[in-house]
């Protein structure tokens, strides 16, 4: 065997074990929080309200509070996102501003979860005087998703050829026509599974809406928008570290736990089913 071809062989190996090594992981902590919490999951787990400081009871507040949240956040970010990165890569001009603003975008990717919790404090809920509420803690999560939607829209965006768009303007199409039905159908498949896998992530911080209006027992579901409310991130984290009898709820834990994973799966689930569909729509 010749060196280049050894070297790839045992590129190979390293590579399957890397994959291995993270498929047991994911195995190991599925099978732990599914062992553990599938007893908790019934019908009045997921339909009642908390009972006794949550020692009884169901979640269907937090359920509600989580949708709630992921739904502001989609209205902020998904429209808002793609219309930036549209811009940024269809019309604005290759400048030093432009690259700025780009590296200022992919920068804020990474600020932590607690920096935007913190923003959402000060401008919901002081300066725009929303109150800890539903609203607040969306928009915190809306702000906090726009960057990563900015740049998957982009990067969607980036990946439709260029002899697309000429083809169109040299037809006669208008620059809009051009990225309106020959750049839009190939991108947006990308551009929404970007969109949901940031959504999806969104739906299981805690950071953000630990100050700007989440709470640990409300027995009642969000009257408005200005309300508080209750959340499947939070609530698992005050019954795992902070909760008076946490050898007593700890199944609820589990069982919260395995409700919001099955939440963020469903979200995945629909961003491939749907890239799917658009692909075929696209196709035929």
């Amino acid at each position: 065997m010749k060196r280049g071809q050894l070297a790839e062989a045992i590129g190979f190996i390293f590579l399957k074990l890397c994959v291995g090594a993270v498929l047991l992981a994911l195995v190991i902590i599925l099978y732990d929080i599914v062992s553990k919490g599938i007893g908790s999951i019934n019908w009045e787990f997921l339909t009642t309200m908390p009972k006794n400081g949550m020692t009884e009871g169901g979640i269907l507040p937090a359920i509600i509070g989580t949708f709630l949240v992921t739904i502001i956040t989609a209205i902020l970010a998904v429209p808002l996102g793609m219309g930036c990165a549209i811009y940024l890569n269809e019309y604005a001009k290759d400048n030093l501003l432009n690259r700025i603003i780009r590296m200022s975008i992919r920068n804020l990717s990474g600020v932590p979860s607690i920096v935007y919790g913190l923003f959402g404090v000060i401008l919901f809920v002081q300066l725009m005087r929303f109150g800890t509420c539903v609203l607040s803690a969306g928009l915190t999560l809306g702000l906090m998703t726009l960057p990563w939607t900015i740049t998957a829209s982009e990067e969607a965006l980036k990946n439709v050829p260029k002899s697309y768009r000429e083809g169109a303007l040299a037809l006669g199409a208008t620059k809009w026509q051009s990225i309106r039905t020959n750049v839009l159908p190939y991108a947006v498949p990308g551009m929404l599974t970007g969109t949901i896998l940031g959504l999806s992530r969104a739906a299981g911080e805690t950071a953000p809406i630990l100050f700007t209006g989440v709470a640990f027992f409300l027995p009642f579901l969000p009257k408005s928008l200005f309300s508080q409310f209750m959340a499947l991130p939070y609530h698992l984290y005050i019954m795992s570290t902070q909760h008076h009898a946490i050898s007593k709820v700890r199944p609820l834990a589990y069982g919260t736990a395995l409700v919001l994973i099955a939440l963020i799966f469903v979200m995945n689930l629909f961003a491939v089913v749907l890239r799917y569909n658009l692909r075929k729509v696209k196709t035929e």
